[in-house]
Protein backbone atom coordinates (compact mmCIF):
# COMPACT_ATOMS: atom_id res chain seq x y z
CA UNK A 1 0.00 0.00 0.00
CA UNK A 2 1.25 3.54 -0.78
CA UNK A 3 1.70 5.61 2.59
CA UNK A 4 1.27 8.75 0.73
CA UNK A 5 -2.48 7.79 -0.29
CA UNK A 6 -4.89 8.48 2.73
CA UNK A 7 -7.06 5.54 3.78
CA UNK A 8 -10.88 5.98 4.36
CA UNK A 9 -10.11 6.14 8.00
CA UNK A 10 -8.22 9.38 7.09
CA UNK A 11 -9.58 13.03 7.93
CA UNK A 12 -8.22 14.08 4.47
CA UNK A 13 -10.25 11.67 2.60
CA UNK A 14 -13.74 12.18 4.16
CA UNK A 15 -13.00 16.14 3.56
CA UNK A 16 -12.34 14.92 -0.07
CA UNK A 17 -15.63 12.94 0.09
CA UNK A 18 -17.63 16.04 1.95
CA UNK A 19 -16.47 18.34 -1.38
CA UNK A 20 -17.49 15.85 -3.95
CA UNK A 21 -20.88 15.34 -2.42
CA UNK A 22 -21.37 18.91 -1.35
CA UNK A 23 -20.55 19.68 -4.90
CA UNK A 24 -22.66 17.27 -6.51
CA UNK A 25 -25.83 18.45 -3.77
CA UNK A 26 -25.25 22.16 -5.20
CA UNK A 27 -25.28 21.19 -8.84
CA UNK A 28 -28.69 19.17 -8.23
CA UNK A 29 -29.85 22.32 -6.72
CA UNK A 30 -28.97 24.63 -10.01
CA UNK A 31 -32.25 23.33 -12.18
CA UNK A 32 -34.70 24.50 -8.84
CA UNK A 33 -32.61 27.94 -9.30
CA UNK A 34 -32.93 28.57 -12.81
CA UNK A 35 -36.80 27.40 -12.16
CA UNK A 36 -36.70 30.69 -10.18
CA UNK A 37 -34.88 32.81 -12.22
CA UNK A 38 -37.35 32.05 -14.86
CA UNK A 39 -40.72 32.72 -12.71
CA UNK A 40 -39.44 36.09 -12.02
CA UNK A 41 -39.30 36.39 -15.78
CA UNK A 42 -42.47 35.19 -16.11
CA UNK A 43 -43.78 38.06 -13.51
CA UNK A 44 -44.46 38.84 -10.41
CA UNK A 45 -47.51 36.72 -9.43
CA UNK A 46 -45.71 33.81 -10.27
CA UNK A 47 -42.47 34.61 -8.13
CA UNK A 48 -44.88 35.75 -5.04
CA UNK A 49 -46.53 32.61 -5.16
CA UNK A 50 -43.81 31.10 -4.80
CA UNK A 51 -42.03 33.26 -2.56
CA UNK A 52 -44.78 32.31 -0.47
CA UNK A 53 -44.00 28.30 -0.63
CA UNK A 54 -40.87 29.24 0.82
CA UNK A 55 -42.27 30.50 4.27
CA UNK A 56 -42.74 26.73 5.54
CA UNK A 57 -40.27 25.21 7.70
CA UNK A 58 -39.69 22.53 5.73
CA UNK A 59 -38.13 24.62 2.74
CA UNK A 60 -36.30 26.80 5.90
CA UNK A 61 -35.05 23.58 6.84
CA UNK A 62 -33.76 22.86 3.58
CA UNK A 63 -32.14 26.25 2.83
CA UNK A 64 -30.51 25.87 5.77
CA UNK A 65 -28.99 22.37 3.94
CA UNK A 66 -28.46 24.45 0.99
CA UNK A 67 -26.03 27.03 3.09
CA UNK A 68 -24.57 24.28 5.01
CA UNK A 69 -23.32 22.37 1.56
CA UNK A 70 -22.10 26.09 0.18
CA UNK A 71 -19.94 26.10 3.37
CA UNK A 72 -18.64 22.96 2.84
CA UNK A 73 -17.47 23.30 -0.51
CA UNK A 74 -16.27 26.01 -0.20
CA UNK A 75 -13.81 24.78 2.82
CA UNK A 76 -13.00 21.84 0.73
CA UNK A 77 -12.08 24.63 -1.96
CA UNK A 78 -9.82 26.50 0.34
CA UNK A 79 -8.21 22.94 1.57
CA UNK A 80 -6.94 22.11 -2.14
CA UNK A 81 -5.66 26.00 -2.80
CA UNK A 82 -3.44 24.98 0.23
CA UNK A 83 -2.51 21.38 -0.89
CA UNK A 84 -1.32 23.11 -4.34
CA UNK A 85 0.10 26.07 -2.58
CA UNK A 86 1.27 24.86 0.79
CA UNK A 87 3.65 22.42 2.27
CA UNK A 88 1.92 19.86 3.89
CA UNK A 89 1.71 19.40 8.38
CA UNK A 90 0.17 16.99 10.80
CA UNK A 91 -1.75 19.66 11.90
CA UNK A 92 -3.06 20.70 9.10
CA UNK A 93 -6.06 17.52 10.15
CA UNK A 94 -7.04 19.96 12.77
CA UNK A 95 -7.77 22.31 10.38
CA UNK A 96 -10.07 20.18 8.32
CA UNK A 97 -12.50 19.72 11.23
CA UNK A 98 -12.18 23.53 12.54
CA UNK A 99 -13.42 24.09 9.12
CA UNK A 100 -15.85 21.48 9.07
CA UNK A 101 -17.45 22.91 12.19
CA UNK A 102 -17.20 26.28 10.95
CA UNK A 103 -19.28 24.86 7.68
CA UNK A 104 -21.98 23.56 9.94
CA UNK A 105 -21.68 26.85 12.49
CA UNK A 106 -22.65 29.27 9.35
CA UNK A 107 -25.62 26.73 8.46
CA UNK A 108 -27.09 26.72 12.04
CA UNK A 109 -26.80 30.81 12.28
CA UNK A 110 -28.75 30.80 8.93
CA UNK A 111 -31.20 28.60 10.18
CA UNK A 112 -31.41 30.32 13.38
CA UNK A 113 -31.96 33.95 11.38
CA UNK A 114 -34.92 32.62 9.71
CA UNK A 115 -37.05 32.29 12.13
Amino acid sequence: MNRNWPTRNHPTYWAFVLHRVSGLGLALFLPAHFYVLALALKGEAALDSFLRWTEYPMVKIAETGLVILLAIHMAGGLRLLALEFLPWRDWQKTLIAAASGFALMVGLVFLLRAY
